[in-house]
This record gives C-alpha cells, sequence and structure tokens, in this order.
C-alpha cells in the first residue's frame, strides 16, 4: 500500500468529525497515557506494602464495585448538571484518589480510596460518550466510538512501558504521575470542550416544551434498551474471563508468567495497530449483525482457549480472535446506546449500559477464579463459550428490528439524531471536511493552537453547567 493510499484512508477515518470531539480524544489520550494505578496495584500491595495476594485481589475487586455504583451516578449528574462539569468533576476526584495512594498505607484506607477511585472513573464514563452522541452526527456515532476507544488503549500501551520503565522511581512516584495526567485531563475538558448537553425543546410558539421526566427506572422499563444492556452483561462476562481464567490455565499448563505477559501484550497490540482497520471495514453495517459477530468472535476465542494446550502461539492465536471481537463491540455497543436513549436522558441510559460492564468487572474475576480452581479451566472456556453463542442469538433475534428499523427511520428522515449539540445555542455540530479535520487533529496536538469554531474559549460556560474514561489500567470495566 503506497504512502498517498495510507493518507487517504486516514482521512477518510477522521474526516467529518467536529474538533470539540478531537479535544475530548486528545483528553482520553492524556488519561490514559498516565494510568498507572490499576496496572501496579497489586504489585504494590504484595510486594512494596507486604499484603496477601487475597487482600490484594479484594482491593481490584472494590474498585469494580465502585464501578456499579459510579455508572448510574454519573449518568445522573450528566443529564442533571451537563456533560462538561461531570467529566471535570470526576476527573479531579479520580486524580485526587490516585495521589492519595501515594500517601496512605494502611489497610482499610487504601480499600475505602480505591473504592472512591472505581465511582470515579466510572462515572466520568456516561458523560464522555453523552458528548460524543450530542456532538457527532448520528452516521458517525460509531466511528467516533471507535476513535475514542483506539486513543483508550493507545494511552494504556504508553503507561504499560512507561510504567515498566519508570518502576524504579518507586510506585508512589508513578501514583502521582497517574493524578498529574488525570488532572491534565480536567484541565483541557475545561478549557476546550464545550458544553454539548441539549437545550430545551421549543414548541412553534415558543414556549418550552416539557420532556417526560426519565428515572433510572423508567430507563430500566425500556424493553429494546433492557435487552441490550443484558446481552451486554453477557458478552462483558465473557469479555472479561481471559484476564483472570487465561493467566491461571497458562499456569496449570506449565507456562511461565512471562508467555502470559507476552499473549497477553497481543490484545494491545492489535488494537493500537489494527483499530482503524477494523472500524473502515466495519463502518456503516447493521449494529445487529456487528453486535452478533463480534459475540461469536468472544465465543470462539475463549472457547478455543480449551484447545490450546501449552502453545503459547495457540494462545495468542485465542487473544487475536477475541480482540477483533472487542474493537468491533465496544464502539458498536456503545452507538446502539446512544441511538436508543432519548437525548435529554443519554447520561442516565449510557450509565445504566456502563453499570453491565462494571458488573461483570466485579462478579467475572470471582466466578472464572472459583470455576477454574473447582472444576477446572476447560469448564470455564466451554462456559464462556455458551455464554457468547447465547449473546449472539439473543442479538439476531430480539434486537434486529429496534435498531435496524431505527437505522431506517434515520436514513429516510434524514435527521443527525446524534449530532445536535447545545454548542453555539444549539445549533448542529457540523461535520469538517477532510482537510479541515485533519487539521484539527494537528490542532489538538499544538498547545499554541487558538480554539476554532465551537470551542468553548478558556474559562467560559462552566457556570451553565454548574447551574443545573478514566481508568488506571485496561480492565473490562473501563473498556
Amino acid at each position: 500500500m503506497s504512502i498517498d493510499s495510507l493518507r487517504r484512508s486516514a482521512s477518510a477515518t477522521v474526516s467529518g468529525l467536529p474538533q470539540g470531539f478531537w479535544w475530548l480524544w486528545l483528553s482520553t489520550l492524556v488519561n490514559r497515557t498516565g494510568a498507572f494505578v490499576l496496572t501496579f496495584l497489586s504489585l504494590y500491595l504484595t510486594v512494596e506494602l507486604g499484603h496477601s495476594a487475597w487482600f490484594a485481589g479484594l482491593v481490584v475487586a472494590l474498585h469494580g464495585l465502585g464501578g456499579v455504583a459510579g455508572s448510574p451516578l454519573g449518568g445522573a449528574l450528566t443529564d442533571r448538571w451537563g456533560r462538561r462539569p461531570t467529566m471535570v468533576t470526576m476527573h479531579l476526584a479520580a486524580a485526587a484518589s490516585a495521589a492519595a495512594l501515594a500517601v496512605v498505607t494502611s489497610a482499610w484506607a487504601i480499600a475505602t480510596v480505591v473504592l472512591l477511585m472505581g465511582v470515579a472513573m466510572q462515572a466520568v464514563r456516561p458523560s464522555i460518550n453523552a458528548t460524543i452522541a450530542d456532538m457527532v452526527p448520528a452516521h458517525d456515532v460509531r466511528r467516533a466510538y471507535a476513535l475514542n476507544y483506539w486513543a483508550l488503549n493507545l494511552g494504556f500501551a504508553i503507561a504499560s512501558i512507561g510504567g515498566g520503565a519508570a518502576i524504579f522511581l518507586g510506585y508512589r512516584t508513578l501514583f502521582v504521575v497517574d493524578a498529574v495526567a488525570t488532572t491534565l485531563c480536567a484541565v483541557i475538558v475545561f478549557l476546550r470542550l464545550p458544553e454539548t448537553r441539549p437545550e430545551a425543546r421549543t414548541d412553534t410558539a415558543g414556549r418550552p416544551v416539557v420532556e417526560a421526566k426519565v428515572s433510572m427506572l423508567t430507563v430500566l422499563r425500556d424493553a429494546p434498551f433492557r435487552t441490550l444492556v443484558l446481552l451486554n452483561l453477557f458478552v462483558c462476562l465473557v469479555f472479561t474471563a481471559p484476564w483472570i481464567g487465561l493467566p491461571l490455565t497458562m499456569a496449570d499448563k506449565g507456562l511461565s508468567p512471562s508467555s502470559y505477559g507476552v499473549v497477553i501484550a497481543v490484545n494491545g497490540i492489535v488494537i493500537v495497530g489494527f483499530q482503524l482497520l477494523v472500524n473502515k471495514v466495519t463502518d456503516k453495517r447493521s449494529p445487529v449483525l456487528l453486535l452478533t459477530l463480534s459475540s461469536l468472535l468472544f465465543a470462539l476465542g475463549t472457547g478455543a482457549t480449551a484447545l490450546a494446550g501449552s502453545s503459547v502461539v495457540a494462545f495468542a492465536a485465542t487473544v487475536v480472535v477475541w480482540t477483533v471481537g472487542e474493537m468491533i463491540h465496544v464502539p458498536t455497543n456503545a452507538a446502539a446506546t446512544a441511538r436508543l436513549a432519548p437525548e435529554h436522558a443519554r447520561g442516565r441510559y449510557q450509565g445504566v449500559m456502563g453499570m453491565s460492564w462494571a458488573v461483570a468487572g466485579f462478579v467475572a474475576p470471582i466466578g472464572a477464579g472459583a470455576i477454574v480452581g473447582g472444576p477446572g479451566p476447560n469448564v470455564l472456556w466451554a462456559a464462556t463459550f455458551a455464554i457468547g453463542v447465547l449473546a449472539a442469538v439473543g442479538y439476531t433475534v430480539r434486537l434486529r428490528k429496534a435498531l435496524d428499523d431505527d437505522i431506517d427511520r434515520g436514513s429516510e428522515d434524514g435527521v443527525a439524531a446524534g449530532g445536535q449539540s447545545a454548542v453555539e445555542g444549539g445549533s448542529a455540530a457540523e461535520g469538517l471536511s477532510d482537510a479541515e479535520s485533519l487539521s484539527a487533529v494537528e490542532a489538538v496536538l499544538d498547545s499554541g493552537v487558538e480554539a476554532g469554531p465551537g470551542v468553548v474559549e478558556p474559562g467560559e460556560g462552566l457556570g451553565e453547567g454548574l447551574g443545573d474514561v478514566g481508568s488506571a489500567g485496561k480492565s473490562p470495566v473501563t473498556a
């Protein structure tokens, strides 16, 4: 492939997205580049502080438990308080938690701080996802989620390498760097990201239209969305299993921890190297088709782990299969959530969806460890295969009408449901040309760039919001 063709492909991938999205993308990259806490927390607790492996596992599970509460909390704040103030507040809370871990040493204090960190990190997810749905035209929402997910994984890869190289400085130093990076993320959001919460609608006479109140219970009564959440929970359980079951399975086969490190690194390499290509191939495809395909890839990839024997190459091949499923599923599921959510309740819908990730992040590690230690790893991989296939059938049978019919209606009406923004008095966020989009990408990487159209000047706009992605390591909770 020539340089010109690569440039054209890159241009097609980033074109048509508003400049505000690229500031959000940059904030995600900065946040994840300094994400050290979860990556090195278990080592810090066992090696540095001398706690047991059992306690380290409990503390990591508490992070997931915090996310179960944080996701709906963040969703409610996103709709009531605003996207931007929620992001800034929760990023700062996560930064404070990371800084606190560099100071506290008692077991109970560490457990409490990690629990609160889980709340803050998961609470920011609904505001990020709602902002993308607000500012990006509906036909480009899935592509935008894929690009943001790519930034997340690129940042995580950098953090893993940088953290490993800098660990000689001490774990506490890494936690402080994490706090600084998360604070910088909040600063980027505060200075450059516009508030996108849709303004109250008015009728033809200019009178405000009273929107139906949406509570968390109302969201759960939405049958198609409830089905989407349940099926996503199934997929999340399958996705989470390898992060616990794979190292245990490989150890049972007599393979070393370094072999597991090589195998699991394939996940990040594949995502960083091929996310944009996968997104180009799957763009504009039926969401039901993509969700079904991703579920089957999760099922096949995890199920084949039982057949890998003691071959490192075979284990790596299984990781490649379910990683492709991950690259397809995560942005498609987020876009489907945005599609089903009313404009004024996007935060709550994303919050409930995020809760399914958090529940899986808490339950699956415990279940996977118990199954491997009891019936054995082959039972675990047979179970993940069955659950993945069940999810695929569920998407095909239960959601085809709800999601695909909605796409047809959107095409007929020509409405960019995800593109309405409260920015600039409620005008729609306009897409940029190819050249302008490439310039926007370059702009966010240049600290001296001036704010472009639709970008809030430093210090503006946060007051209105007050009137009403980030994890310190890759985990299913923050994927």
